[in-house]
């Protein structure tokens, strides 16, 4: 079997939702400067009352044998690189030699050790696999040496929701009534928001410990918008409600030392990882002892055949991986193929779903709080040709 076209294209479609769809958004690095501190959260176009614009591009690797694979959503750029700079390299392999693959485009993309050219080498990496599977008439987490369990349990994350307390407590209680035992939110404000800010940080936390109660997790998430000593202090103020961990205080290039520097004060568990890139990237964090959880995404750094490298690296430090929720049915299939000691939960990104999963024809959710097993060839994705406005053909 050879590789004949890395064909990639993109979708529009039209998603119907009542209301606004973002509410809120996160803290940033940016909001440091204060006319990015000002702005409102990022907008899906909305092209009539409730009706929302959805684009998503995917790349489909075509063979000579008539077995494809999916692999999406991505970026138009990532498209692109795909199409201009992996082509030339795949097209002629054999699709099931993952290893191979992987290792030519990383050895012939030396300034694309992370970014775009490796968030595209990620999506063509869980396309193969969807294709690997295909053929083998298995899921991947089969080929993957799984299942190790029948579910999963995933946890809810709320960005995108209003941080008015009210609100909060509605949606956390919300989120709870639905099965989920343990749920992330996002904080808004940063080192240089001065004592509002830590206010406002804290009655999240607060309000969310109100209202899930003891036997609940909760998550908080500072996306890398935090300084150490201001990450520090908040962890210890933060520790009254006992969050299953702190998210991601300091920018990816200074989290090494930022975090290891936090977690040597922090009562609270540090996790990080969702912005590095290959085993290399996140075997630096588990060196400098900077994370007590690791939050590789399989979309972004490298790919599931990257992600398995970086899930056996962690279980010789004893450190669980869980993974960054970009693409869920992709990471579910990663889960369920490794050990619940190694990979104990996953991430539901509630608003994010309904974009990233929008043209799938059996998107994949949580069923009272888990995620269980398919026995669909591949990663078991398929696109719903009824929901496509238009397609546009990107190379």
């Amino acid at each position: 079997m050879k590789i004949t076209r890395l064909h990639v294209f993109q979708l529009q479609g039209v998603m119907e939702f009542p209301g606004a769809f973002w509410e809120e958004r996160l803290v940033r690095p940016i909001d440091v400067y204060p006319e990015h501190k000002a702005e409102g959260p990022s907008n899906t176009p909305e092209v009539g009352d409730g009706k929302y614009l959805i684009e998503s591009s995917c790349v489909e690797v075509e063979t000579d044998e008539g077995v494809t694979g999916l692999g999406g959503p991505i970026t138009a750029d990532q498209a692109q690189v795909i199409a201009r700079q992996f082509s030339p390299i795949a097209v002629g392999e054999d699709p099931r030699a993952t290893e191979r693959i992987w290792d030519k485009i990383y050895r012939s993309q030396v300034h694309g050790r992370g970014g775009v050219v490796m968030m595209a080498l990620s999506a063509l990496d869980c396309a193969l696999w969807d294709l690997k599977g295909k053929w083998a008439g298995a899921p991947v987490y089969r080929l993957l040496g799984g299942p190790t369990r029948p579910e999963v349990p995933a946890y809810a994350s709320a960005l995108g929701f209003s941080l008015e307390p009210d609100l909060v407590r509605e949606r956390a209680r919300m989120i709870v009534s639905q099965g989920f035992k343990a749920t992330k939110w996002f904080f808004r404000h940063g080192h240089l928001d001065g004592r509002e800010g830590i206010r406002k940080n804290l009655e999240l936390a607060r309000t969310l410990r109100e209202a899930v109660g003891d036997d609940v997790d909760i998550m908080l998430d500072a996306w890398m918008s935090w300084s150490v000593p201001y990450a520090i202090s908040m962890a210890k103020q933060l520790a009254e409600y006992n969050p299953r961990w702190l998210e991601e205080p300091m920018m990816a290039d200074k989290e090494r030392e930022g975090c290891a520097l936090i977690r040597q004060q922090s009562p609270v568990a540090i996790a990080t990882g969702e912005h590095q890139y290959t085993r290399w990237g996140l075997k630096g964090l588990m060196d400098s002892r900077s994370a007590d959880i690791l939050q590789p995404d399989i979309y972004w750094a490298g790919g599931i055949s990257e992600v398995v490298k970086i899930c056996n690296i962690a279980s010789t430090y004893d450190l669980p991986v869980v993974p960054h929720g970009h693409s869920v049915p992709a990471t579910a299939h990663l889960i369920l193929s490794q050990p619940a000691n190694t990979c104990p939960i996953l991430e539901y990104l509630i608003k994010w779903n309904e974009i990233h999963q929008f043209f799938w024809k059996e998107p994949v959710k949580p069923v009272n709080g888990v995620v269980r097993l398919t026995e669909k060839p591949g990663i078991g994705v398929e696109i719903d040709e009824a929901k496509i406005v238009k397609r546009r053909e990107l190379n």
